[in-house]
């Protein structure tokens, strides 16, 4: 008989555009921690999504689809997104098939964005200015219930980075398509503007967020002290914001906890299935 490990395979969509980021490192690096604490033969690849058009096949057991650059909208007819959209159908059919493999994908920030506008789930635009730092992210009732996001505390802390974003939920939408609103941005009582969606379910194997749960402490650090990146912040929301920012990076109970407890959830769930 023989003992040899289940093969887990994982694809990581590269949504970055050929864009320098510490995202797929993240994600690497999670895989990794990952593979070591649970002892598994897994592995995985990464597939160059927009620059370079590659998407990979229904054969893999679960998919993470990164962040990225640019608008959500402008890629709409392109090469590129038509076959990453052609290979989200394929997944949801074999997913609504009888078959007993079925895929998990985890989808960030871009990725998130694209999945609403395919969706049609709220809307799409541009944020007055740029949201960057560790901030707070509060579950909804369905949130706290969701196995993802076991663990967390709320408001959890995470990077959030975006210059787009998807508010105003269809909430009609949603209960037709019987999609679950996890997650919110933080209140603003002063600030008299939507709160955007921060995590939705939109299947038993679907899930996305806004925010980057990837990010980690060691590699955030390393880019806001970068003489570029420090100006930026700085000049974009102040020197006390991005003090602010160096310190909740070293809190172990912000965005280290919430890299350690969301994508390692969904992979218990996503490849639970493959090694029984």
């Amino acid at each position: 008989m023989s003992t040899d490990k289940p093969k887990i395979k994982i694809a990581i969509l590269d949504l970055y555009d050929g864009i320098a980021n510490e995202g797929m490192r993240g994600f690497r690096e999670i895989l990794e921690r990952y593979k070591a604490k649970h002892d598994l033969n897994l592995s995985y690849e990464v597939f160059d999504v927009r620059r370079k058009a590659q998407v990979p096949g229904t054969n893999f057991d679960a998919y993470i689809s990164s962040g990225g650059p640019g608008s959500p909208i402008d890629s709409e007819g392109t090469e590129w997104e038509k076959k990453y959209f052609r290979l989200i159908d394929k997944l949801e059919a074999h997913n609504e098939s009888d078959s007993t493999n079925k895929k998990h994908v985890f989808f960030v920030c871009h990725s998130f964005q694209l999945m609403c506008r395919k969706y049609g789930v709220g809307e799409i635009g541009l944020r007055r200015s740029p949201s960057f730092g560790i901030l707070p992210v509060h579950l909804t009732e369905e949130g706290k219930q969701d196995q993802v996001f076991q663990n967390l505390y709320d408001p959890f802390y995470t990077v959030d980075s975006r210059s787009w974003q998807v508010i105003s939920p269809d909430l009609a939408r949603f209960e037709q398509l019987g999609m679950k609103l996890l997650a919110l941005e933080k209140e603003r009582p002063h600030v008299d503007l939507p709160r955007a969606m921060m995590a939705i379910r939109f299947n038993d194997y679907f899930i996305a967020t806004q925010f980057h749960p990837e990010a980690d402490p060691l590699g955030i650090k390393t880019m806001l002290l970068r003489e570029e990146k420090k100006d930026e912040v700085i000049n974009e929301h102040g020197e006390a914001k991005y003090k602010e920012m160096l310190r909740r990076l070293d809190d172990p109970d912000k965005i280290a906890h919430t890299q350690s407890t969301i994508i390692p959830n969904f992979l218990d769930e996503a490849i639970l299935s493959v090694e029984v």
